[in-house]
């Protein structure tokens, strides 16, 4: 018997690198999906581009994302976890030094950043399918939804140490240099690659014991959980995406404090969400504190709208960040409990809804935004409280269905 638990520990000891490399994973998808924003007041200023075209960045980033979740759900499994995640590194890297050299080497700049994002949103996709089924088949002595949980905290942490470091770079080079950010950051992704070299990986749910595809999408359930995937992605973006040009451009408020003030505390209050059910989770109602969060996020948004006070406009933000922390990781956890032979595909198909989400919430903003611009970013923020309700519904649904099961 202590043979069988010194052969296990050692196993979860040489597993923590596999975790570590997966952590980092999502460091690398939050420098990906939100160096960008950070820069979009300076890309409008200095080559000319509308706030439109701002918000097309967006789109293409996720829709990217979204055809490459759709590639991964096909081809993952056969390329292998290990192929495809370094595949996602290296593209994660190559997107990030393409932001700060196409535009200035391409006539068009727009299309230098397009490119760039496109790239890099190939990374954040596939980093997206496959660290979370990686943790989710690593051996491991802790609860597989507050693991997860934890996991999707450095996300936020990642985000917070794109927006405070880059802060200071920009403190430190001029806003003029800007360009040399992207490609300092692109070390990261290029640092992780060469540990997923290395770390042992293992298979979610062999091919003989997974879920059909078939079966999959015919289940009601199914359905339910693509729906609250769209909503975590659009709650958590629309506003994540605008922070920082909402505190900037409708607060009047510098750089310098609209980037710490909002993306920062939405980012902190989001990881420190999911790190607290990580430590907690166990004893919680999973749906109950997702509903919860729900309801937070509505009222955040009501928050960050109708306030004229800016700090109260910006305890919204931080609040919104707050809410939508446990919405992405908590879908994923419940549909394992739920559909535990679903294996990479049920991953991969809600990574694209989640991405599906993640482009309609800042889309809807933007939209909103430059069709009422005598309100601007507050009446597309206000718009964006579509998604938190529509999920209190699906939970609720989500409640009924358990029950009758």
């Amino acid at each position: 018997m202590r043979e069988k638990t010194m052969i296990a520990k050692k196993i979860n000891e040489n597993y923590n690198y596999t975790l570590y490399a997966c952590y980092a994973g999502y460091v690398v998808q939050a420098v990906i999906n939100n160096l960008a924003p950070l820069l979009f007041l300076t890309f409008q200023r200095e080559f000319g581009i509308s706030l439109e075209r701002i918000g097309l960045l967006i789109t293409i980033n996720f829709g990217v994302q979204i055809l490459t979740d759709m590639a991964a759900a096909k081809y993952a499994d056969r390329i292998g976890y290990r192929a495809s995640v370094i595949l996602a590194h290296a593209c994660s890297a190559a997107g990030l030094i393409c932001m700060g050299t196409l535009p200035f080497v391409l006539e068009n700049a727009y299309l230098g950043l397009v490119a760039s994002m496109a790239l890099g949103a190939v990374g954040g996709g596939l980093i997206e399918v496959l660290v979370s089924p990686i943790v989710e088949a690593a051996p491991s002595s802790h609860a597989k939804d507050a693991a997860m949980s934890l996991l999707h905290s450095f996300y936020c942490w990642g985000h917070v140490a794109v927006v405070v470091l880059s802060t200071v770079g920009f403190t430190i080079l001029g806003m003029d240099r800007w360009y040399l950010l992207p490609v300092l950051w692109s070390l990261v992704p290029i640092l992780n690659l060469l540990l997923f070299t290395r770390v042992p990986i293992r298979h979610l749910v062999e091919e003989e014991d997974r879920t059909p595809a078939k079966q999959l999408v015919s289940s009601g359930i199914f359905w339910i959980f693509i729906g609250l995937m769209i909503c975590a992605g659009a709650s958590e973006q629309g506003m994540s995406q605008w922070a920082s040009m909402f505190a900037e451009d409708g607060l009047n408020l510098s750089k310098t404090m609209g980037d710490l003030l909002g993306p920062c505390l939405f980012a902190v209050l989001m990881g420190s969400s999911r790190a607290f059910y990580g430590k907690f989770g166990e004893k919680m109602n999973l749906r109950k504190f997702m509903a919860g969060s729900g309801v937070l996020c509505v009222c955040s948004y009501l928050l960050a709208v109708f306030m004229k006070n800016p700090l109260l406009a910006l305890a919204g933000c931080g609040l919104c960040g707050l809410s939508v922390g446990i919405m992405w990781p908590g879908t994923f956890s419940l549909a394992v409990k739920h559909c535990p032979q679903g294996g990479t595909l049920m991953f991969a198909l809600f990574a694209l809804a989640g991405d599906v989400g993640c482009a309609a919430g800042p889309g809807v903003v933007s939209f909103v935004a430059e069709h009422l611009p005598k309100f601007g970013l507050k009446a597309g923020l206000f718009a964006a409280i579509l998604f938190p309700a529509v999920m209190l519904v699906l939970l609720r649904a989500l409640r009924k269905d358990t029950a009758l099961r």
